[in-house]
């Protein structure tokens, strides 16, 4: 049974519905974090709603945000516990992302997702695996789980944008090649890279900007 996701909405810009863009955060964080992306991005996307999901699990390690699943090396989990809490999190993000385009009436290459960290994550553990592609994923500053896995379980392949900090101190900006190259050895034929100079663990305006002409590029906005 799927727990049901807590998150915000932001209506389209024009006041008519053509895509959507689903934010998922980092570890600790909420989805009102990322919700400040829809500001930049609306006057772009005039005709995407943009939705902002809380993760599934309260983090105990960040009182008021949340987590898709346990970190053994944060929280002293273990690694069978990190591993369902990831395929119960995939439950309940492929729940949502169906409700999305059922009671919005989408179609999945009208609907982009934007992923931070852990956010990331779950999104390139999600999407491969879901019967049809969605127009694309943005996956700031996350890494590839289980990558040897994923040639014989992706079931889709969406075109990936990979963004990463050169300083990133939290998840290393060697993630993004080693991301590159598995998805690529499991048949991805769009993968696409950006590395944000001089950026930590974050978002930068350089990196903000690159995702919005992928976004754009994937939806047909003209």
């Amino acid at each position: 049974m799927t727990r049901a996701l807590n998150s915000q909405r932001r209506e389209p810009a024009s006041g008519e519905m053509r895509s959507a863009v689903v934010f998922l955060h980092g570890f600790g964080a909420n989805g009102a974090d990322l919700m400040g992306l829809a500001d930049p991005l609306a006057e772009h996307l005039p005709d995407t709603a943009f939705f902002a999901p809380d993760a599934p699990e309260e983090c105990a390690g960040a009182p008021m945000g949340f987590q898709w699943f346990p970190i053994p090396w944060i929280d002293g989990s273990s690694e069978e516990e990190s591993n369902a809490g990831l395929e119960n999190a995939a439950a309940d993000l492929n729940a949502y992302l169906d409700g999305i385009m059922v009671d919005e009436d989408l179609l999945p290459e009208q609907v982009m997702v934007m992923g931070f960290s852990q956010g990331t994550m779950i999104a390139l553990h999600v999407l491969p695996r879901r019967d049809d592609a969605i127009a694309g994923l943005v996956a700031f500053s996350g890494r590839l789980l289980l990558p040897e896995a994923l040639e014989d379980e992706a079931v889709c392949r969406p075109p990936v944008l990979l963004i990463h900090g050169d300083q990133d101190d939290v998840v290393p900006v060697q993630s993004l090649p080693d991301a590159a190259q598995a998805l690529q050895t499991a048949g991805w034929k769009e993968v696409y890279a950006h590395i944000q100079k001089g950026t930590g663990h974050g978002i930068a305006p350089d990196g903000l900007q690159v995702a919005l002409a992928f976004m754009r590029e994937r939806l047909g906005v003209a």
